[in-house]
């Protein structure tokens, strides 16, 4: 923890007890006296935080975690001052006197109303502003490490300490950038049974995405590591980011209300990395909210169990973790993908690891600060040749800032393949995919013809048995025929939207006062088979 700077604590002389003395009178001088002693910071370690004083404090009893599935909580965390708090510090770091009828002050404990009042301000001229806590050194704006613990006014982050972690560098030499690529790509990484090179310059990407942020200031894509089977080693992946800066482990839920709540929850805790773990089998991740989410730089929502908004920056890396995972709706174009296949029957009976036990072998914070170093290593000189961008930038929509800065970063180390995966990631689409197969075969049945949602539906209808579809007709979840209306919103959400080499397009038909639909391919050299 960074200490109180001594010229502050100067102002007030000193009582008895060693401690700043300050005198307050009545309720309305104590008020006065009290706001100006906590905007002067009398009690250490005080912020403000969206108009409200905090203290930063160590937490007691926070016990490491006992697997990479855990919650990895920071170990120091930022209190709101409320009026027992903040009576309680005050005794602690003060001594609060009063002067009664002409005899000699006493020291007292200010009412509770007076507190509250001192409290209920939102302007905190003289307190730092703390935006967040960290536990990892990160890339400042102006490129520069932020390594020292403590308060860092440039930012307005707060460091943890991690005594396990020695200063890095700022041009680290060639030797030491050479031992630290080794390291992570020869032993850290060697063992994982990636689909692909770029499965593993995707994983590197969000790996060191946290530490650049603040650097970067881009979006990150949502992140999905997933195996063929299980024991392959995703969540080892997933957990190795999150136990260097911090994650929050959650489990997937279909409700999209219940997602939301999730999500704002863990907004207001100070870690980087938040980790759907284990989903179902199979399982699609298909959400508007989660969609949204990972576009937006803030967050806004109501606080749980009040009417008060609340808006947070959504400065996380978001990640899930499965076996045979796929996405849908607007989470393909929004997700990165890191893609494990071991290729044998009994992946957890592998042996011959480079790190033996890595699962266990990464909850130790000596050897988390190990992995932390080379990574800030490989960083830092990349930052010290001008943090180049990648030659030609991925066009990732609002990726691409992300994309052109990690594209760079291992364009620069020469590991290649970072985001090469994109193109069979798109057939792991369940939504795109079953929309494709739908408009060929209705290309195949109707050509170019023009038709209405109603005639469409007509069509759809098997014919003596016989279903010319072949069971590409869109259908409810239970499998029912839709209604012409529901069928036609169906369509019109997917106008002018190209999957692979097919579209649809729409115009209204003066004639018959209704919207007519048909699709369209690409030019023959255009086409993906």
């Amino acid at each position: 923890m960074s200490s109180q700077p001594n010229q502050t604590r100067q102002l007030w002389p000193v009582g008895d007890g060693g401690r700043p003395l300050v005198r307050i009178g009545e309720d309305p001088e104590a008020i006065r006296v009290l706001t100006d002693a906590v905007k002067r910071r009398i009690i250490p370690e005080t912020y403000v935080s969206e108009g409200t004083p905090v203290i930063v404090e160590e937490v007691s009893g926070a016990a490491d975690p006992a697997t990479a599935e855990d919650d990895v909580a920071l170990p120091i965390a930022t209190s709101t001052l409320k009026p027992a708090l903040l009576a309680g510090l005050l005794a602690e770091h003060a001594e609060v006197v009063m002067a009664r009828n002409g005899k000699p002050d006493v020291e007292v404990t200010p009412a509770g109303p007076v507190l509250s009042a001192v409290l209920a301000r939102r302007s905190w001229s003289g307190l730092p502003v703390l935006r967040r806590i960290i536990s990892t050194p990160v890339l400042r704006p102006d490129g520069t490490l932020l390594q020292t613990p403590g308060y860092d006014p440039a930012t307005g982050f707060y460091l943890a300490g991690n005594t396990h972690l020695q200063p890095i560098p700022d041009h680290p030499s060639p030797a030491e950038v050479a031992e630290a690529k080794e390291f992570l790509l020869e032993r850290f990484l060697r063992d994982f049974p990636w689909r692909s090179p770029a499965d593993r310059a995707n994983y590197l990407a969000l790996l060191v995405t946290p530490l650049i942020r603040p650097f970067t200031r881009a979006l990150s894509p949502f992140g999905m590591i997933e195996a063929s089977m299980p024991g392959s080693g995703k969540t080892i992946l997933a957990g190795c980011v999150g136990l260097l800066v911090g994650q929050r482990v959650l489990t997937w839920t279909e409700s999209e209300d219940e997602l939301r709540k999730s999500i704002t929850t863990v907004l207001a805790d100070s870690v980087g990395v938040v980790v759907f773990d284990n989903l179902a089998e199979g399982a699609v991740v298909d959400s508007a909210v989660l969609a949204r989410l990972v576009t937006e730089r803030t967050w806004s929502d109501r606080r749980l169990g009040t009417n008060a908004a609340a808006t947070f920056a959504n400065d996380r890396l978001w990640l899930a973790t499965g076996n045979n995972l796929r996405t849908g709706g607007d989470m393909a174009s929004r997700s990165v993908w890191v893609r494990l296949d071991p290729n044998c029957p009994r992946p957890e009976a592998r042996t011959g690891f480079t790190i033996p036990n890595l699962d266990t072998w990464i909850l130790d914070p000596a050897h988390r600060a190990t992995v932390l170093r080379h990574v800030l290593m490989l960083v830092l000189d990349w930052t010290s040749h001008g943090a180049p961008p990648a030659a030609a930038t991925p066009q990732m929509r609002q990726f691409t800032p992300w994309a052109k800065h990690l594209g760079g970063f291992l364009e620069h180390h020469g590991i290649t393949g970072f985001l090469g995966n994109a193109d069979a990631a798109r057939g792991l689409d369940d939504e795109d995919a079953e929309w494709r197969s739908f408009f060929h075969a209705w290309d195949e049945l109707h050509g170019d013809r023009h038709m209405s949602a109603q005639e469409l539906r007509v069509s759809g209808e098997p014919t003596f048995g016989t279903d010319p579809w072949a069971g590409t007709f869109p259908t409810t979840p239970s499998g029912k025929p839709l209604t012409t209306r529901s069928l036609g919103r169906r369509l019109a959400g997917q106008v002018d939207r190209w999957h692979t080499d097919i579209v649809l397009r729409s115009e209204t038909d003066s004639h018959r006062n209704c919207k007519t639909y048909w699709v369209a391919r690409a030019p023959s050299q255009d086409r993906t088979p």
